[in-house]
């Protein structure tokens, strides 16, 4: 029995049963706007904080607020007006924020959001008033800055004895999400903790916090309106990570690198459980260190992971075993967790580059120049060496490419004699182009004297070096190819099925459109008359693999190569990887 609101009425007992597991905040700079947002929202998801605190004059909306809740009454809401000092907006005094509170109980709304920080310097009493409107209260505590001892903060809100207890702590790595979610398992029988981690890192604590008892989780009505660092959009956390249905059996894999918060793993390989009925759920780990992942695999613990840059090498040192591609190449872009609770590493990005090109020439004595000397360019570099072809390596660091060229039997080649030397393939293994990343590519337009060009940047479909290529009438293969069928490897050695690329290609195809599109509306008129627009694939996709191009026009004779039954399976036997010192 929860002992710490023993003036808990039976009216706020009934609204336990009433909210949802997500409660989505509601933002807009006028009533109308704000209401508009919630009447589209309200009938799929009831549950809606209004964040009264973005209005200029919160009192002068509650009247459009009541007949909001008036028309929809099954909808339950939260009236937030949290003060600037607080991480809010609200530039008006205590007195106001609590008189504004007082007045949205009258107006329909069923909690009220207060702040530890306003609570603490409330009179005796004051808090007790807004109570005694019926409307049932929130003790919430934010920081922005990291996750401290959350005991303390408990111990400062208990004797407020709120309905809910809130907090809301930043994640400054993924193990903080570890410290919140232990802490809501420890006082789930105390209490009805709503436990978040703010941040990109805290995306863990959104998903699962559920599953480790947080009452409900917040987020954002669309993408783009979000009330905190790392919120989520409603519509993604019920559709793509399947929040509803995450319970204690479900398995957790995700994508780990940095950065990674422009990843559309986790669009199509949660798709791809869904569509396969695996009860699991994958999410984009934002790590910036190799540690702080293994803490967090071992801790939830997660069942394999995506690497991606730029742990693809580190990762090896901390592996039981590896595949012996992985061993020969020293980088691994998959991990499964055995039922041993070991580690082990295998190369699906070897496939997805190579399937893709033996579609268009042959490997066999072509010429192909690497760009990039991290572990996507050096799967590039030894599967091209291992079909024959003559490899070139042109790296920001010599040192960096020399090596690999050592190690693979490939040459080097300085910038100024690619452009007097004629390729069968340029390809494009660094993260330049990448959505959200700056720098200038290794080389310009001048120096694609080659055939093809491929990309593996995948994010978005038209690269910069895509777009060079196609200005010159080169045939090119851009990087959803390779981004599907690496994945597709990566999901048959986790669940043994076959992998459905149909639709892991179908949905990552329409993410990027819409991304396009988005960025589109929001360019300046000079530059969204300039964007070129033929190379985005329609909305639909088409419904045969054999049918699917890479949403390229040289893409157009290249079938999805089909799932087999073999490449479901995981190498019995690992080749032992080299152990080295973390």
């Amino acid at each position: 029995m929860r002992t710490n609101v023993p003036t808990q009425t039976a009216a706020s007992q009934l609204l336990r049963t009433r909210i949802g597991k997500v409660c989505v905040a509601i933002i807009g700079s006028t009533a109308s706007e704000m209401i508009e947002k919630a009447s589209a929202v309200v009938k799929e998801t009831p549950f809606l904080e209004f964040r009264l605190d973005y209005l200029e004059k919160p009192l002068a909306a509650l009247p459009k607020m009541k007949h909001f809740f008036a028309e929809n009454t099954a909808s339950v809401g939260v009236a937030t007006c949290r003060r600037s000092a607080n991480g809010g907006k609200f530039k008006g005094t205590i007195a106001e924020e609590m008189e504004i509170l007082g007045k949205a109980a009258g107006a329909g709304f069923h909690l009220a959001d207060v702040e530890l920080e306003t609570a603490e310097v409330l009179k005796k009493g004051e808090l007790q008033k807004l109570r005694d409107t019926g409307i049932a209260l929130i003790v919430s505590h934010h920081d922005f800055n990291q996750t401290k001892d959350l005991d303390k903060i408990y111990q400062r809100i208990q004797p407020f004895h709120p309905d809910f207890v809130k907090i809301v702590p930043t994640a400054k790595s993924l193990t903080d999400n570890v410290t919140l979610m232990r802490f809501i398992e420890h006082m789930n029988e105390s209490a009805d903790i709503i436990g978040i981690c703010m941040g990109d890192a805290g995306i863990i604590s959104r998903v699962l916090g559920l599953r480790a008892g947080s009452v409900f989780t917040f987020a954002a009505a669309t993408q783009g309106e979000e009330t905190g660092p790392g919120q989520i959009a409603a519509r993604t956390l019920l559709e793509t990570y399947r929040i509803d249905q995450v319970d204690a059996a479900t398995k957790v894999y995700g994508v780990a690198g940095n950065p990674i918060k422009s990843s559309l793993s986790p669009v199509m390989m949660n798709t791809a459980f869904r569509r396969e009925t695996v009860n699991a759920v994958y999410l984009a780990l934002q790590a910036t260190k190799v540690s702080d992942l293994l803490k967090l695999v071992a801790e939830i613990p997660i069942q394999g992971l995506s690497i991606t840059m730029p742990h693809k090498q580190e990762i090896m040192a901390h592996l039981e075993n590896t595949d012996p591609l992985s061993a020969k190449i020293g980088a691994c872009n998959t991990v499964l967790r055995a039922q041993d609770g070991k580690l082990y590493g295998f190369n699906t990005d070897v496939a997805g580059i190579i399937g893709p090109l033996e579609k268009r020439i042959s490997l066999r004595g072509a010429k192909a120049l690497v760009l990039g000397a991290g572990g996507a360019a050096r799967a590039a570099v030894f599967g091209l060496r291992d079909r024959g072809a003559e490899v070139f390596i042109l790296n920001r660091t010599a040192e960096t490419a020399q090596k690999l060229a050592r190690q693979a039997g490939a040459k080097t080649i300085k910038k100024e004699a690619v452009a007097k030397t004629a390729f069968d393939v340029i390809i494009n293994a660094t993260s330049i182009g990448m959505a959200g990343q700056k720098g200038t590519h290794l080389i310009e337009a001048k120096d694609l004297n080659t055939k093809l060009v491929f990309d593996l940047v995948y994010n978005p479909i038209e690269t910069p070096l895509i777009r060079m290529a196609r200005q010159q009438g080169i045939a090119f293969i851009t990087g959803v190819e390779m981004f599907v069928q690496q994945g597709a490897r990566q999901f048959e050695i986790w669940t043994g099925k076959p992998a459905p690329e149909e639709e892991m290609l179908r949905v990552v195809i329409h993410a990027l459109r819409q991304q396009a599109e988005v960025a589109a509306a929001e360019a300046p008129p000079a530059a969204a008359k300039a964007a070129p627009a033929s190379t985005i694939p329609a909305a639909k996709a088409p419904t045969s693999a054999a049918k699917t191009p890479a949403v390229a026009k040289a893409s157009a004779k290249a079938p999805v190569a089909k799932s087999s039954a073999k490449a479901a399976k995981a190498p019995a036997k690992p080749a032992k990887a080299k152990k080295k010192k973390a």
